[in-house]
C-alpha cells in the first residue's frame, strides 16, 4: 500500500513540475498577416481588355515603394501589354472589389484575365519583364 501512496505522490509532484515548465516556456509570437493577390481579373473593370496581357498595379499615392513599382510596371507599356495603375482614393471600388489589402501589389494577367504572376511589395523591373515573358509563353 505504501508503494501506491508513494507512485501517487510522484505522479502528482511530476504534474506539478510539468505545469510550471510548461508556464515558463516563451509563447510564440502572432504570426504576421499574409496577403493574397486575386486569382482572376475582369479584364472589362481595365483599359484595353483586349490586349493579350494586362499589368494592374495597385497603389497608393501616400506610398513611396507603390510609385517606383508603378514607374516599373508602366514601363512594360506596348502593344500586346496593357499597363494600368488603381490608385486606392481615385479607384477604391477596384481596391474593395479585388480585396487588395497590402500595397503595392502587382498583378500580371493574360487576355482571359488569369493572374499568372503577383508581386506584393517592391519588385525588380526584371522581375516583371520575366513574368510577362513567362504569360507570353503560355
Amino acid at each position: 500500500m505504501e508503494q501506491v501512496l508513494l507512485a501517487a505522490g510522484l505522479v502528482v509532484v511530476a504534474v506539478i513540475v510539468a505545469a510550471v515548465l510548461r508556464r515558463r516556456q516563451p509563447t510564440a509570437a502572432p504570426t504576421q498577416p499574409s496577403f493574397r493577390a486575386p486569382s482572376q481579373l475582369d479584364r472589362a473593370d481595365f483599359p484595353r481588355p483586349d490586349a493579350p496581357c494586362l499589368v494592374v498595379a495597385f497603389t497608393s499615392s501616400t506610398c513611396q515603394t507603390c510609385a517606383a513599382m508603378a514607374a516599373k510596371a508602366a514601363e512594360l507599356q506596348s502593344d500586346q501589354v496593357s499597363v494600368v495603375e488603381v490608385e486606392v482614393t481615385e479607384q477604391a471600388d477596384l481596391h474593395r472589389k479585388y480585396a487588395i489589402e497590402a500595397v503595392p501589389m502587382v498583378l500580371v494577367a493574360d487576355a482571359a484575365g488569369v493572374v499568372g504572376a503577383s508581386f506584393i511589395g517592391p519588385a525588380s523591373g526584371e522581375d516583371l519583364s520575366a513574368a510577362v515573358a513567362a504569360l507570353g509563353e503560355r
